[in-house]
């Protein structure tokens, strides 16, 4: 049953690829200008890193328990970053266009905007003090919205097995539409309907493109989601690109105008092996019955975890997916602090600790920002705290940079910004969780044509 279903989901995909292959044009990398979401909602910073540890381990639990060839193409879109943690970039919808905000998301697919005048945001007073001020997308303003019908190939990419009542394939008189969608991410949920629409992209349209209006939302950013992930309803997938690759600002915290670039890459471009980088193969992701959300994460084959240079014995368990999806190393853009099972966490958190006796806890400073161990450093010039490295598959390492993983908390103090979430040992879903914070100024690559992830540490300009 199992290679069954396999087959008539890679006989979907390529159906769904030849579909999309008119859309790929010609274009040059061009970089598009981006207005900023709202500033940081906590200014003290206590509170701040607090909200992000805890919107960190929402995410960690939805993602371990979710809810239910073209010619020569490059695109190139500048993303900021943004001090609750999430990165964002423009993209236009419509005709004629309106462009709108969208935070980066490779843990989800479906790519929705704020949708109508009446869109409500539910709990949204993290982001916002007036949901007037969330800038949604006008349909009726757009010649070229097209609710997306039940019988289009493409409501099969969120609802693969679709039926269609009293339709039959191939009807013009079929007027049913693709069903309303409820879409869960860890902090909260959006919803609303499938549309058919243009997206215009730097030289280059894109029309009949799936995309959600979503006329409501619960703790949710003042901005859409792209969904960057491997399914079929995600943006490099009905871009047909075979490679995609950004790099992480320094976030610290601010706002800045300073921007970098997410980069689409198609066609003969993405053959190449970029300079500098290491690169590591991606891991099978684990086919598990209800849990096809498995499917769109990005599995990685990390092998060990040293700290200061001492090899953290973390069982093998962990570290690779087994049949029921337990286990396994992911990289998500939508999780802001790297997330590990607690049995993980206990081991890597245990043995920096043991480096670091020489120093003082901030105590209440961990019970204020759910994060631990954090240390007072006041009276000491120059506080050394033991490396943190991520070794993968392939002998690709990620040494963090100090600021990658040590975040300040007030005066003086410090937090490491891994978390173990509280999760049983018997919960599904990936074990560790990569999240951006741990990548910042990392220039990373998804090369889904050669089946592999890259990285290389750089400042991000």
């Amino acid at each position: 049953m199992a290679s069954s279903s396999s087959s008539s989901s890679y006989s979907l995909l390529l159906f769904l690829s030849l579909l999309l292959l008119p859309y790929i044009t010609s274009s040059n990398i061009i970089t598009i200008p981006i207005s900023h979401l709202p500033k940081n909602p906590h200014p003290d910073p206590y509170q701040h890193l607090s909200y992000l540890a805890n919107s960190s381990l929402k995410r960690a639990h939805h993602l371990k328990n979710p809810q239910t060839t073209p010619p020569h193409t490059n695109t190139e879109i500048p993303f900021f970053s943004h001090s609750y943690g999430g990165y964002s970039i423009p993209l236009s919808f419509g005709t004629p266009p309106q462009t709108l905000p969208f935070m980066m998301d490779t843990g989800s697919d479906l790519t929705w905007f704020p949708c109508g005048k009446n869109y409500q945001c539910i709990n949204c007073s993290t982001y916002l003090n007036n949901t007037a001020e969330v800038k949604s997308f006008i349909p009726n303003l757009s010649s070229s919205s097209e609710p997306l019908a039940c019988l289009n190939p493409k409501c099969a990419m969120v609802y693969p097995k679709i039926h269609c009542p009293d339709c039959k394939l191939g009807s013009k008189n079929c007027t049913r539409r693709c069903p309303w969608y409820t879409y869960p991410y860890g902090s909260g949920d959006t919803s609303g309907s499938l549309l058919s629409e243009t997206l215009h992209l730097p030289n280059r349209r894109v029309p009949d493109f799936l995309v959600g209006c979503s006329i409501r939302a619960s703790d949710q950013p003042a901005a859409g989601i792209a969904g960057l992930g491997r399914g079929p309803a995600s943006l490099p997938t009905q871009l047909a690109v075979k490679k995609f690759s950004y790099c992480l600002l320094s976030r610290l915290f601010d706002d800045t105008n300073k921007s970098s670039s997410l980069v689409l890459v198609g066609g003969k471009d993405s053959v190449k092996k970029t300079k500098g980088i290491s690169y590591t193969p991606f891991v099978k992701n684990p086919e598990v019955p209800g849990k096809g959300a498995f499917l769109t994460y990005y599995y990685v084959g990390l092998s060990r975890i040293t700290v200061g240079g001492r090899r953290v014995k973390i069982p093998y368990r962990y570290l690779r997916p087994d049949k029921n999806g337990s286990g396994g190393t992911i990289v998500d853009s939508g999780t802001t602090f790297t997330h590990m099972a607690p049995e993980v966490f206990e081991l890597v958190a245990g043995e920096f600790e043991k480096l670091m006796k020489g120093y003082k806890r901030a105590e209440e400073v961990e019970a204020l920002t759910r994060l631990r161990p954090c240390y007072n450093v006041s009276g000491i010039e120059t506080p050394m705290f033991p490396s943190v490295t991520f070794h993968f598959k392939g002998g690709a390492e990620m040494a963090l940079p100090e600021e990658n993983y040590m975040a300040p908390a007030g005066w003086k103090v410090l937090c490491l910004t891994i978390r173990g979430d509280n999760l049983p040992v018997i919960s599904s879903g990936p074990s560790i969780i990569l999240g951006s914070f741990q990548m910042q100024n990392y220039h990373v690559e998804y090369d889904l044509q050669n089946e592999r992830f890259g990285f290389k540490q750089q400042q991000c300009n």
